[in-house]
């Protein structure tokens, strides 16, 4: 990229990105004869590009200083207004839908959120169905990038448990990718990310593919799950050709959305000599093991009584379909395995909703694609915790440790992690009282709200007795979810840190 190009802003290139992007279900619907349907994104696709040749030309000559505060504030036009320019050719093509709720798929898309307003899916093409997961990839893309271009040098979105700057300011001292200019930041970022990206997305879909899927489905699922959106077709992974062996692939890739160290290096203070000692990773997988034998040991006694074939059988499926389903929510993804039925009636939980919504409250790891809480917020406060345990038995004792990020975590990290969570409470019981004042009941709206807060869209359909239908939820409440899915995908910090006069200073 030219060091001139570099001087247009960011939103621009978002915007361009998004209209080359149309041309693929452009494509598709010709090849699919829904030609309506492709002349609407070929059309819309086209306009966006006119129009972005146009802007860049009348930017072309001017000179302008891009600072960090300037991709902050582009982050946050590419959640709320790039969504309305994403949703023209999605709204043209349907037709029968309102551009709220359009814009709304396209938010929920965006921010991979994966929530969706339409009532009959399986009536609408794959291209439609493709636009979806196309946002929603490109989403995850952005956040793998924004982690590194701007999060992690303003110490947010994760970053602020180990950094060492306050959150919301930039820190310096911290090498020259830190005092890099902030395009620089993102196409280094995008260099490094996205054959990282494209080729894990690529290998999956092919993996996928070879197990049975179809080319589409395959594809679709392979951008949910790197993206954490999961936005498949109608069909949806359970019901998918590729079987428990494609389960056990997207399950593989799944651990990617567990901790940044997976797939890169730039995880900030604290360094891991290898994936063993990273806290989150660890963390993850002590979860992923945790719960579903507790889903499992709950009617061992039983099974174990019959000892017969079957039974061993049904003992097997009940304990892959609960780690599958709980790494899938663990990660905001909201896929359910096939054998998900299978494990509720082996635990005789029922509808274990409550057991969904706390592994998508505490999310992935930090400056992935995963919503919540994150990982690496819970691995400070349970610092936290042992320490003040160890205090209440030995009030004069020093506590410390040879590993200095882990010091670090413990004293300073704990306590933002812990106004983070205040936030996020206070900010979700504002989100559920709004949702219940315009209308919902009190457990869709907090089921609504933890969705959207932690960008679980799945969990609106799985996480209640009934699922949610949420085309019959008014605009107004469609409005709120889109504000909270933003929210969710910034992160209180973040708005906060984009609200603070200090960093808008020249």
């Amino acid at each position: 990229m030219a060091e001139r190009d570099l001087k247009l802003p960011l939103f621009l290139y978002l915007v361009t990105v998004s209209g080359v992007a149309m041309f693929v279900p452009a494509v598709v619907a010709s090849v699919q004869r829904f030609h309506f349907f492709a002349r609407m994104f070929f059309y819309s696709g086209t306009l966006i590009l006119f129009v972005c040749a146009l802007i860049a030309l009348a930017m072309a000559g001017t000179q302008r200083r891009t600072r960090t505060i300037d991709n902050l504030r582009a982050l946050f036009f590419a959640f709320t207004i790039l969504p309305a320019i994403l949703a023209i050719p999605y709204y043209e093509a349907m037709g029968s839908i309102s551009f709220v709720d359009a814009y709304f798929e396209m938010v929920s898309s965006l921010t991979t959120t994966g929530a969706s307003v339409i009532q009959f899916p399986e009536s609408i093409p794959d291209a439609l169905h493709l636009w979806r997961g196309i946002v929603g990839w490109l989403g995850g893309l952005l956040m793998w990038t924004a982690a590194l271009a701007v999060f992690a040098p303003l110490s947010l979105g994760g970053y602020e448990v180990t950094a060492l700057g306050e959150p919301g300011q930039i820190t310096t001292g911290r090498g020259q990718m830190q005092r890099a200019d902030p395009m620089k930041r993102w196409t280094r970022g995008l260099r490094v990310l996205v054959p990282t990206y494209v080729g894990l997305s690529g290998a999956l879909a092919l993996m996928l593919v070879v197990l049975g899927e179809r080319p589409i489905s395959a594809v679709m699922n392979a951008m949910a799950t790197m993206s954490t959106s999961g936005i498949t077709t109608a069909k949806g992974v359970a019901d998918g050709l590729a079987g428990v062996g494609g389960e056990i692939v997207i399950f593989l890739f799944l651990l990617f959305a567990l901790s940044r160290s997976t797939f890169s290096s730039d995880t900030g203070n604290v360094r891991r000599a290898n994936l063993r000692h990273d806290p989150e990773l660890r963390l993850g997988m002590l979860i992923v093991v945790l719960v579903p034998s507790f889903l499992f040991l709950r009617h061992w006694g039983v099974v174990f009584n019959e000892g017969t074939a079957d039974g061993v059988l049904v003992a097997v499926k009940a304990a892959w379909g609960g780690m599958f389903t709980v790494l899938s929510f663990l990660t905001t993804t909201g896929f359910l395995s096939a054998e998900w039925e299978v494990a509720r009636d082996w635990s005789g939980l029922g509808t274990p909703g409550f057991l969904l919504l706390s592994l998508a409250l505490i999310g992935g790891g930090v400056a992935t694609t995963a919503g919540g809480v994150k990982l690496l917020r819970v691995y400070a406060l349970y610092l936290q915790g042992l320490g003040e345990m160890e205090r209440l038995v030995h009030p004069s004792v020093v506590i410390g440790s040879r590993k200095v990020g882990r010091r670090h975590i413990r004293r300073r990290g704990a306590v933002i992690a812990w106004v983070f969570f205040m936030l996020f409470a206070i900010s979700l019981a504002g989100v559920t009282v709004a949702l219940a004042a315009l209308g919902s009941s009190f457990e869709d709206a907090l089921i609504l709200a933890i969705s959207a807060f932690t960008t679980t869209g799945p969990l609106s359909q799985v996480a209640g007795d009934v699922p949610i239908a949420l085309f019959e939820l008014n605009s107004a409440e469609k409005l709120v979810l889109c504000a909270a899915m933003v929210l969710g995908r910034l992160e209180t910090l973040a708005i906060i840190a984009l609200l603070s006069p200090d960093l808008w200073q020249k």
